[in-house]
């Protein structure tokens, strides 16, 4: 073998030596560079992310890059909780400030009514009373709904008896349906559903009382009905109906039908039941018809 052969030989042997040392140092800086990316979604994940001081030598265009998105998200993460605080303490502002004086605005209309009064006071009486009581629902269902919608109050469902939950109902609301001269019946059946106990009251009672503020005569029926993946509660009225194209329409926020006429309500309790529902995995179907009545049919995930 001459001279040239083996300087050949030997400077392919080096080239490869080098390619291989090459190799193993660009693998090494690699996987530090991917731990270190790692490290900084761990710590975003865990909300503890903060910037650090890199040199060219230590990072790369894309480690540097990602640490500058992490930041951008930890502050936009940090500006969400600032935003959702202040709400937070603004709803808990509105819902203390105006609970005293609605009270006593209803305490002071009772008092009143033990009165000696002319018709024409009681009528003007009997009007404060009211509109304050509306203006405490009003205010009680925007404070829940927005500690909803912000995320403040989160649902926490689980299984739970339905036939329970709308025994409790009816016995809450049926002074008020036996008040209108109405009936309110309900099925003795019992199953189990994954749901928030005290929201899903809220939700169903919301759709209890308004199926009694719009039936005049005869009543209303809860049921119950099981299937494979949900629990129905059956709220069926005979009432004054709805039209089918209205019916989109009565779970929009602050909506109420020209056809309500002057029953009292202030059009958020169908809405506030509907955002319940969906939050828990659940939702509502309506089957009306006018002058007849309606059927609510209310479906809890099992």
């Amino acid at each position: 073998m001459n001279d040239w052969m083996k300087f050949s030989l030997i400077a392919v042997f080096a080239l490869m030596v080098i390619v291989i040392v090459v190799f193993i140092i660009k693998t090494i800086q690699a996987k530090r560079e991917m731990d270190r990316i790692e490290e900084m979604l761990d710590s975003a994940i865990r909300g503890e992310f903060s910037e650090k001081e890199f040199s060219e030598e230590k990072i790369s265009k894309l480690e540097s890059r990602f640490s500058d998105f992490l930041n951008s998200s930890s502050l936009s993460a940090l500006n969400v909780k600032k935003d959702r605080d202040k709400i937070k303490t603004l709803i808990s502002d509105i819902s203390h400030q105006t609970k005293t004086p609605i009270a006593n605005l209803l305490l002071h209309s009772e008092l009143l009514m033990e009165s000696d009064l002319t018709a024409e006071q009681r009528e003007s009486l009997d009007a404060i009373s009211s509109e304050a009581e509306k203006l405490r629902f009003l205010v009680d269902a925007l404070v829940k709904l927005s500690r909803l919608e912000n995320g403040i109050l989160t649902l926490s469902p689980e299984p739970c008896d339905v036939g329970r939950l709308i025994k409790e109902i009816a016995l809450s609301m049926r002074k008020k349906a036996e008040a209108k001269g109405l009936y309110l019946n309900v099925t003795e059946d019992s199953a189990e559903a994954s749901f928030d106990y005290k929201w899903t009251l809220e939700a169903v009672s919301n759709i209890v009382d308004n199926a009694i503020k719009y039936t005049e005569v005869g009543g209303i029926n809860i049921s119950l009905q099981a299937s494979e993946m949900f629990v129905c509660i059956i709220v069926k009225d005979t009432g004054i109906g709805i039209l089918e194209e209205d019916i989109p329409k009565i779970f929009a926020r602050f909506e109420r039908l020209s056809s309500s006429g002057d029953k009292e309500g202030v059009g958020i309790g169908l809405y506030l039941a509907r955002e319940i529902l969906q939050k828990e995995g659940g939702y509502i179907k309506v089957k009306s018809k006018k002058g007849v009545g309606s059927e609510f049919f209310i479906y809890l995930k099992k």
